[in-house]
């Protein structure tokens, strides 16, 4: 691993990701961007990487599973986890296995600069109000959701819903608070 690079970007989305590089490259970073969590696994092999920003839904791949490729290929990478789908379950597991923060998309590079401990003044800060009873629902249901694996069926049974009715709260997006 002769070359390296400040940054590891990792979402299927192109052109969020290179948006970012370019704003990462305007304050002099330099990125690479990798759309799956195979290429990801590959730019780690052959770079070194002081940080990541990682996608949660990289297609059919988990950025779960990118973290842990990762921290077994450079162990001291710093990562950041990206979502437009997040939920608490998600958050704990992101940071048992090794990111250092979890947040929601939208975020403007300061803000991701801020959640890797880069830049200060844009830290995450703590909301002043709980979520809502919707927000709570959405992030339970994602929870049992990922306890059964991504099984709706065995899901709807454990939240003692109807299958249908758990597969259309799961196509809208998560409610903001």
């Amino acid at each position: 691993m002769s070359n390296s690079a400040d940054f590891l970007i990792v979402d299927d989305d192109t052109i969020f990701a290179s948006t970012l590089q370019r704003s990462l490259a305007r304050r002099s970073y330099l990125a690479d961007t990798a759309n799956s969590a195979a290429s990801a696994s590959q730019y780690a092999q052959e770079r070194n990487y002081q940080y990541a920003i990682i996608d949660l839904k990289i297609a059919n791949d988990s950025g779960l599973d990118v973290i842990e490729a990762l921290i077994k290929h450079q162990p001291d990478i710093v990562m950041i986890v990206l979502t437009g789908y997040s939920s608490i379950a998600t958050a704990v597991q992101a940071i048992k296995l090794g990111a250092k923060n979890y947040l929601c998309k939208p975020a403007d590079t300061d803000e991701i600069l801020g959640a890797l401990g880069i830049n200060k003044a844009c830290e995450p800060s703590i909301p002043e109000r709980p979520p809502s009873v919707d927000r709570l629902a959405w992030e339970h249901i994602q929870k049992v959701l990922q306890e059964n694996d991504g099984n709706i069926s065995a899901t709807a049974r454990s939240l003692g819903m109807h299958r249908r009715t758990l597969q259309r709260k799961l196509t809208k997006r998560p409610v903001k608070d």
